[in-house]
């Protein structure tokens, strides 16, 4: 699993400071998605795998695979109520943390960058106060960004440390 970088980094655009606010909740997670494309951008496979904070498991490849399941569950499944795959596995029902054997960071990361583009498009024509369709669900499209905001930031934050501790590079 030595690959190449095959991850680049990707613009990354400030959120207004005045702007409405759907506008602001999606410019702010759109801004947080790039982050972590941008924060793995350059690992390679076996960097991208590694734990380097031991006690802990968490991979910066294992953490993209998470929030590309968060995506999918908060957006397409839970607040769109889509009939698509469900992201997890009964044995790991909200983590998707695991590289499994022939996982590539590229691959990773593209399926990321897809799922954003899926969960764009499940929430386009939604307003904040709009409620989840998934069966036995209330909660508000503005619930489900915040709460991605909130989820998505916290991630970054690990990201950052893990990056750090892998090859020394910090920053935005």
């Amino acid at each position: 699993m030595a690959g190449s970088n095959d991850v680049t980094a990707v613009p990354r655009v400030r959120p207004p400071e005045d702007a409405s606010e759907r506008d602001s909740l999606i410019a702010m997670l759109d801004f947080l998605r790039a982050t972590v494309v941008n924060k793995v951008a350059g690992l390679n496979d076996e960097q991208a795998s590694s734990a380097p904070m031991p006690p802990s498991t968490l991979t910066p490849a294992g953490l993209v695979k998470h929030l590309t399941g968060t995506e999918r569950f908060w957006f397409s499944i839970d607040f769109a109520g889509l009939e698509v795959p469900w992201p997890w596995t009964d044995e790991d029902m909200h983590g998707n943390f695991v590289i499994e054997p022939g996982d590539t960071l590229a691959d990773i990361v593209a399926a990321y960058l897809d799922e954003c583009e899926t969960s764009r498009r499940a929430i386009a024509d939604s307003a904040l106060e709009d409620r989840a369709r998934g069966p036995q669900l209330s909660f508000t499209l503005r619930y489900a960004l915040l709460h991605m905001v909130e989820e998505t930031a916290r991630h970054c934050g690990h990201l950052d440390l893990l990056r750090e501790r892998i090859d020394g590079q910090v920053g935005q």
